[in-house]
């Protein structure tokens, strides 16, 4: 893996004087043209072993391309409120937006890399986690993203020879620690996990660039043009990067199906309603105050059709919560800077920490439903979708997350009474738009939608309660229920997390 990065590669000093006026010149333009692009975001990720140059790499890109449209992201231990949250939260969160170019001194493979160095990992953990990893990585490519990543190797011999050249330079001596003297011990450890973790990660959507570290010039020369060959293509093609990675939608061949299932004749009197919501919503307050809560986070999602009551439900759920220790993420038409990054960014920066609740009223559904029956993405983008928002859950639930997804689902008779009834009612009139009334046009669409979603992203850890809501007061009460005894359930059976260390 490493042979090639131990030839002794050498630039000369007129060789590269000579080349870099005409290659800054070249990356300024690209820079420039994607910032007018504004199509794709460019992730180029700079790991290595100790002394190989990444800091000075670093350094040269932002000596030779314009910086203010350039950031670097360096990640060191997790803080504390990183530690609350899943693995890939912070990485989720200082992704580059459209047009820009994001440098990440670290990433999210030098975690596993030193846990593993440090027989902290086993080979069958990293290399689920290389998987996941390659997941997120085809996520950023099929949304877009042009991935770049650089890995600085060093000889045994030539980083021991590093470190003593950078620790006599005053300007460099302190980049040299006792830490990094300590880490030569550990080298054929080190190049034995790299090279794995290269192997199984080296992707055609985000292949590996390995780079000798050390001479500078040659070092500096090999990113500025393997970063500006990657651009120009990428700006040169006009392709769809775009494409499926579901099987197409099976057939419906007969009437039934998981909402034609449904009995939404269910209901409750009035008194029975009071009765169970006051013993529900004192369960849920007294749950949430339980003391294995800290060490879990609780995300409820609410999707339904228009009208279906899901605001009056999620009014009913957090009157049993302390109003510091909920959000309520209202999810409409993503902004003009949500529409810059991964569909999904919009909800990772929501995230709860430990301890806390988030209530999201409509949700990374979205792309399943709304935007596929308008035709707001692409086939590829919600077909592919699926995937990803199960690898999102999955990655949610691992950290401790505990996910109650509800689907309210209420008859075409239902919906057009209680229609009529907000356009009657002055301070319910702002719910009912045009909008709503179109989509009443196509129900069709919308059930099938709803059937594909429930199919494909209902699984073990973070399962579908579909809620019958003709009645409003049977629907209340069975969410408050079902998330009461999902909570149950968790806090029951409550395990250590198996949190990465750093």
């Amino acid at each position: 893996m490493f042979e090639s990065a131990e030839l002794g590669h050498k630039i000369d000093k007129e060789t590269f004087r000579t080349e870099v006026p005409k290659l800054r010149e070249q990356l300024l333009d690209a820079q420039f043209e994607l910032r007018e692009n504004g199509k794709f975001p460019v992730v180029i990720l700079i790991s290595g072993v100790d002394g190989a140059g990444k800091s000075e790499t670093i350094n040269v890109l932002y000596e030779w391309m314009d910086p203010r449209y350039l950031s670097t992201l360096a990640f060191s231990s997790p803080s504390d409120e990183e530690r609350e949250r899943p693995y890939m939260w912070r990485f989720w969160r200082a992704l580059p937006p459209k047009g820009r170019i994001g440098i990440f001194a670290g990433s999210w493979y030098s975690t596993p890399i030193a846990e593993r160095v440090a027989g902290d990992l086993s080979k069958s953990d990293l290399d689920q986690r290389m998987d996941q990893i390659n997941r997120f990585e085809a996520m950023l490519v099929n949304e877009g993203a042009l991935v770049l990543k650089f890995w600085f190797h060093l000889s045994l011999k030539g980083q021991q020879q590093r470190l003593k050249a950078l620790e006599k330079d005053p300007r460099t001596a302190w980049r040299v620690t006792e830490e990094s003297w300590a880490r030569l011990k550990t080298y054929g450890k080190l190049q034995e996990a790299a090279g794995h973790v290269l192997r199984m990660t080296n992707t055609p959507w985000a292949p590996w660039i390995v780079v000798e570290g050390t001479d500078d010039r040659y070092r500096s020369l090999t990113v500025g043009k393997v970063v500006l060959d990657a651009l120009q293509k990428r700006l040169a093609d006009t392709r769809d990067q775009n494409f499926p990675v579901a099987p197409p939608i099976a057939p419906k061949i007969d009437s039934l199906d998981v909402l034609t299932a449904l009995d939404l004749s269910l209901k409750l009197d009035k008194r029975e309603y009071e009765a169970q919501l006051a013993k529900w919503q004192g369960r849920l307050s007294e749950l949430v105050r339980h003391p294995e809560f800290r060490n879990h986070s609780l995300i409820l999602a609410f999707e339904g059709g228009d009208a279906a009551g899901k605001g009056g439900s999620i009014r009913r759920v957090s009157a049993a919560l302390d109003a510091r220790q909920y959000q309520i993420v209202p999810v409409a038409a993503p902004t003009e800077e949500e529409r810059a990054q991964p569909y999904l960014w919009r909800f990772w920066r929501h995230v709860p920490r430990n301890g806390r609740v988030a209530i999201f009223d409509r949700t990374w559904y979205g792309r399943v439903l709304v935007e596929r029956v308008e035709g707001f993405c692409t086939e590829a983008d919600w077909l592919r979708a699926y995937t990803e928002i199960n690898d999102f859950e999955h990655e949610l639930y691992e950290d401790g997350a505990i996910i109650v997804k509800f689907w309210l689902q209420i008859s075409d008779k239902e919906q057009l009474r209680r229609f009529k009834e907000r356009e009657k009612i002055a301070f319910k009139r702002f719910k009912i738009t045009e909008e709503d009334w179109r989509n009443r046009e196509k129900s069709g669409a919308y059930h099938a939608a709803v059937c594909d979603m429930v199919d494909r992203t209902s699984s073990g850890t973070a399962p579908w309660t579909l809620v019958e809501a003709d009645d409003k007061s049977y629907a209340r009460v069975k969410i408050l229920r079902t998330i009461c005894e999902r909570l149950e359930q968790a806090l029951g059976n409550d395990k250590p997390k198996n949190r990465r260390k750093d």
